[in-house]
């Protein structure tokens, strides 16, 4: 693990700026060296207290693109399952939608149901049970209202279609393509994130 002082990014820093700009100083004039820096401390970063520090210092300067860069991060680090397996993929949109929740809710909100779920099938059953449920999950229908499909089940089975039936993966872009998701865009973000 990559050894990360929280000192250099939240409190001694603007999420990991020099700390001579001014806190009242926005995201757009910030210097690229600068924002290249706080990049750089993200892609070191594998502390999830830090990452959501940085999201949030990201999102009251609406710095997009730090938050999203964090968001990614914490999602990647938080799996156990090795990078590049289709558990760690579950996972990582576990973590992104426990995460979402946490935010909204200001309070941890683990997907309880999905882990026994995923604890007594596996991450390829569980998914594929899901997807195959005539009616959209509940965390389908989140994902929808905050505009995020890619980082559901069904977004995953279409870019992973490789691990999954092809009645899977049928239902799955069917279901994306109902709601108006173009699935080229969970294969855009999948083959980014892996």
């Amino acid at each position: 693990m990559a050894e990360f002082h929280l000192a250099e990014s939240a409190s001694a820093l603007h999420y990991g700026l020099d700390v001579e700009e001014t806190p009242d100083q926005d995201a757009e004039d910030m210097t690229q060296p600068n924002r290249a820096r706080i990049f750089e401390v993200i892609e070191k970063c594998d502390d999830p207290a830090a990452l959501r520090r940085i999201m949030k210092n990201a999102k009251e300067r609406d710095a997009e693109d730090v938050y999203n860069a964090a968001f990614q991060r914490i999602i990647t680090v938080q799996p156990s399952a090795e990078v590049g397996t289709i558990a760690h993929d579950v996972w990582r949109t576990i973590y992104a939608f426990e995460e979402l929740l946490k935010e909204e809710r200001g309070r941890n909100v683990p997907l309880a149901r999905t882990r026994q779920k995923i604890q007594r099938d596996g991450e390829v059953k569980t998914v594929t049970d899901l997807t195959l449920k005539k009616t959209p999950s509940n965390g389908f229908r989140i994902l929808k209202e905050r505009g995020m499909l890619e980082l559901s089940f069904e977004a995953l089975v279409v870019a992973r279609a490789e691990h999954f039936p092809g009645n899977v993966v049928d239902a799955a872009r069917t279901r994306l393509e109902t709601e108006g998701k173009d699935t080229r865009l969970a294969h855009d973000f999948w083959s980014r994130t892996a």
